[in-house]
């Protein structure tokens, strides 16, 4: 294959991850807290030993992640919260501390709040949200304050990658931060509202149309490149 065989391959391996990101996208489009995703190309240019022209590849080498905040919708659920402007519920894993904008939790059977997949929910100091089996008329405030029978029981704290490169896409809408994190000075979030996600689907939907016919535009350049060296094949050939 000659250079222009292969540029035109590694555009379409990058025309093939973005494709993979907008269906990603559009599949979770009513997730809670879900954040939108793109993909970066970068080019790559290398001078050639000849008089030929310089050689430009492009790669899809990385991922964009929109932070842009979600709609909230009302549930009426006193577990439910949903974050105002900056900032990440702070859950505690397995595999360890990850960041989350999804904020449907429940009580498990101890009494700790956590996420439908059972990861705990930590507060400002690090340790696990506890409420009380009996608590009556549990309230959070807008600053994360969690109250039963009007007596403060724990804070929740929001919290950010001090390095917002450093913040990766974990499993469904988690995030993993391979630096440090620091609070949020002011936190804001609301009881019995979830955030939605930040997909808009019909944006989505002529963004896959427009990927897909520069997929198939590639495509017919390699399918024609082809035809053309195998006629040159034959013709010297004959």
């Amino acid at each position: 294959m000659d250079l222009p065989g292969y540029t035109t391959l590694t555009r379409q391996s990058g025309l093939m991850q973005e494709m993979q990101a907008v269906a990603n996208n559009i599949a979770n489009a009513a997730t809670t807290g879900f954040r939108r995703e793109g993909v970066i190309f970068s080019e790559f240019v290398r001078r050639m030993d000849d008089d030929s022209p310089s050689l430009s590849m492009a790669a899809a080498r990385g991922r964009q992640t929109f932070q842009t905040q979600g709609v909230h919708a009302p549930t009426g659920g006193d577990f439910d919260l949903a974050i105002e402007g900056e900032g990440f519920f702070l859950i505690e894993t397995p595999a360890g501390e990850r960041l989350t904008r999804a904020g449907n939790f429940i009580p498990n059977a101890a009494g700790e709040l956590v996420t439908p997949d059972g990861f705990r929910l930590l507060d400002a100091g690090g340790a696990p949200v506890f409420i009380p089996p009996d608590a009556r008329g549990v309230a959070i405030s807008p600053d994360g304050t969690v109250s039963a029978d009007g007596q403060p029981l724990t804070q929740i704290g929001l919290m950010l990658p001090e390095d917002p490169l450093t913040a990766r896409r974990g499993a469904g809408t988690l995030f993993e931060v391979d630096g440090p994190m620091i609070p949020v000075e002011a936190p804001r979030m609301m009881q019995g509202f979830l955030e939605g996600s930040n997909v808009d689907p019909i944006t989505e939907i002529a963004r896959m149309i427009a990927v897909q016919r520069a997929y198939e535009l590639g495509q017919s350049f390699l399918e024609a490149e082809d035809g053309r060296q195998r006629n040159v094949i034959d013709t010297l050939g004959s």
